[in-house]
C-alpha cells in the first residue's frame, strides 16, 4: 500500500503521532542509558537503543495499540531517512581516517568480506525456514545502517527485501549487543586468540555491537584495553567502507540463487 500526501503539511498532519512518540521513546531510553550485567570475567551491555525497540514493539496494534497498522506502515518509510545523518556521519568520520585506514594492512582491510559468506551460510537457512524474498534482504550481510541504505537503494524501501534486511536490523539491535558482548566474553575465556585480535574482530560495522565486545574485553583485558579500543576503531572505520562492496555483492548474489529451482 501506498501512502501518497499532497504537501509536507499534510504528512506531518498525518504522521505527528509517530514523530512525537518516537521522541519520547528516545528521550526515555536515553535517560536510561546503558546498563552493564557483570556475567563472569565478562559483562553484557544493554544500549538505549535496546529500550527504544521494547518501547515501539509494545506501542504496536498487537499490544498496548498507540500505533494501528496503517501508522506502522508509514513508520516502516521513516526508518532509511532516520538514519541518514549517521550514515552520513560515518563516511565522514572514514574520510578523517583515511591514513588508519591506509596503514591498517590486509588484516583490517579483508575482512569485511566475510559478508559473502552469507550466500553459502544464513541464505539456504532463511530459505529453508520459509522466507521468500525477504531472505535477500535478511542475509546479505550483518545489516546495520550502511547495509540497511543499500538494499533500500537497490529493491526500494517497500520491497520485501528491504523488510528482511529491516527485520534483522531490528532483531540486531535488541539481541545482537547482548550476542555480542557475551561471545566476546567466552571467546576470550578460552584463551585461544589475543587479547588484540579479539579487539581487531570487534569492529564488524555496527557500534553498538563493537562497543558492547569491546566492553567486555577491557574488563577481562584491563591492561590492554587503550590498544583493543584503538583496533578496534579501525576495523570499525574500515568495515564501513570496504563493508559496502560485500554487501552489495552478496545481495546481488543473495537474489541469484534465491530463483535457483533448488531453493523456490
Amino acid at each position: 500500500m501506498e501512502y501518497a500526501y499532497a504537501s509536507l503539511a499534510e504528512r506531518i498532519k498525518q504522521e505527528w503521532k509517530i514523530y512525537v512518540v518516537s521522541f519520547v521513546f528516545a528521550l526515555i531510553a536515553g535517560l536510561i542509558g546503558q546498563i552493564a550485567i557483570p556475567l563472569g570475567p565478562g559483562q553484557i551491555i544493554l544500549f538505549p537503543i535496546f529500550y527504544s525497540i521494547i518501547l515501539g514493539i509494545l506501542s504496536g496494534p498487537e499490544v498496548v495499540k498507540i500505533f494501528n497498522r496503517k501508522e506502522v506502515k508509514a513508520a516502516s518509510k521513516l526508518v532509511i531517512i532516520a538514519i541518514c545523518p549517521f550514515i552520513a556521519k560515518i563516511g565522514i568520520n572514514a574520510g578523517a581516517s583515511l591514513d588508519t585506514v591506509v596503514s591498517a594492512g590486509p588484516a583490517l582491510f579483508s575482512h569485511a568480506f566475510g559478508d559473502i559468506l552469507t550466500i553459502f551460510i544464513t541464505l539456504p537457512v532463511a530459505l529453508l525456514l520459509g522466507l521468500g524474498r525477504e531472505a535477500i534482504g535478511a542475509a546479505s550481510s550483518i545489516n546495520r545502517e550502511t547495509n540497511l541504505a543499500i538494499v533500500a537503494d537497490r529493491y526500494g524501501s517497500d520491497s520485501p527485501e528491504n523488510r528482511g534486511s529491516l527485520a534483522v536490523y531490528v532483531v540486531g539491535g535488541m539481541l545482537g549487543t547482548i550476542y555480542f558482548g557475551l561471545m566476546a566474553s567466552i571467546v576470550a575465556m578460552t584463551g585461544v586468540f589475543d587479547p588484540l585480535a579479539l579487539g581487531l574482530a570487534s569492529g564488524v560495522g555496527a557500534g553498538i555491537m563493537m562497543a558492547a565486545a569491546v566492553g567486555s574485553l577491557s574488563v577481562i583485558y584491563p591492561g590492554q584495553a587503550e590498544q583493543i579500543n584503538a583496533l578496534a576503531g579501525a576495523s570499525q572505520t574500515i568495515a564501513g567502507i570496504d563493508g559496502v562492496y560485500p554487501a552489495r555483492t552478496a545481495s546481488t548474489a543473495s537474489a541469484r540463487r534465491s530463483r535457483s529451482p533448488r531453493w523456490a
